[in-house]
């Protein structure tokens, strides 16, 4: 008789047990797994990277290049001299698209410099064939390039060039110009790498 009744009241505390150690493991299990989804988010770093990079002009000498890093990409700013933007009219011909016909720049950018201030040229540093890094050749008639070479940009993986506005020459691997990100300026002094904010004028 008495074992008649501990059987039921035995299940019921098995029961109950079983259901403890259920929630008990579930919160377990779900603060075990937190820490491991949490880690699979993106870190504040990679976050940065897509981030607007701010310039700071007056620190880019009149006929240098600096480098600056967004979105994992290299980032020319050119300060273009006044000789640099006489000589950009000249080459037309040799050009693959003088008129930046192709979608590689904003609007405001689609112009004979490519760019919103004809002093400072803005592009993304990677050829358009493969990707590699092209180099910084401002040297017009260096006589590796071709007597006919205006200066600018000269990729040596697979010999594609560029000039001073990252318009892409003819007879070359790369099909496209240098792509210009979108970037504003702010003030006489400052420039603001990827954040798109200027109108055309």
């Amino acid at each position: 008789m008495n074992d008649s009744v501990a059987v039921p009241q035995d299940l019921r505390q098995r029961r109950l047990l079983l259901r403890a150690t259920s929630a008990v493991g579930g919160i377990g299990l779900v603060s075990t797994m937190l820490p491991f989804v949490q880690s699979m988010a993106p870190s504040n770093a990679a976050r940065s990277r897509g981030a607007p990079v701010d310039v700071r002009l007056d620190t880019v000498e009149p006929g240098t290049l600096v480098t600056v890093a967004w979105r994992g990409k290299p980032v020319w700013i050119l300060h273009r001299t006044s000789a640099m933007l006489e000589g950009l009219g000249k080459h037309d011909g040799l050009l693959a698209d003088p008129q930046s016909r192709q979608a590689q720049q904003p609007a405001y950018a689609a112009n004979g410099t490519r760019s919103i201030r004809p002093d400072f040229f803005v592009a993304v540093g990677i050829c358009t064939h493969l990707g590699c890094v092209p180099t910084f050749r401002p040297e017009v008639g260096a006589a590796d390039l071709g007597d006919r070479w205006p200066g600018g940009f000269f990729c040596p993986c697979h010999g594609s060039k560029f000039d001073l506005a990252g318009r892409v020459f003819r007879s070359v691997p790369a099909p496209l110009n240098l792509e210009v990100p979108p970037h504003e300026y702010l003030g006489d002094t400052g420039l603001v790498v990827g954040r798109d904010r200027q109108v055309a004028e």
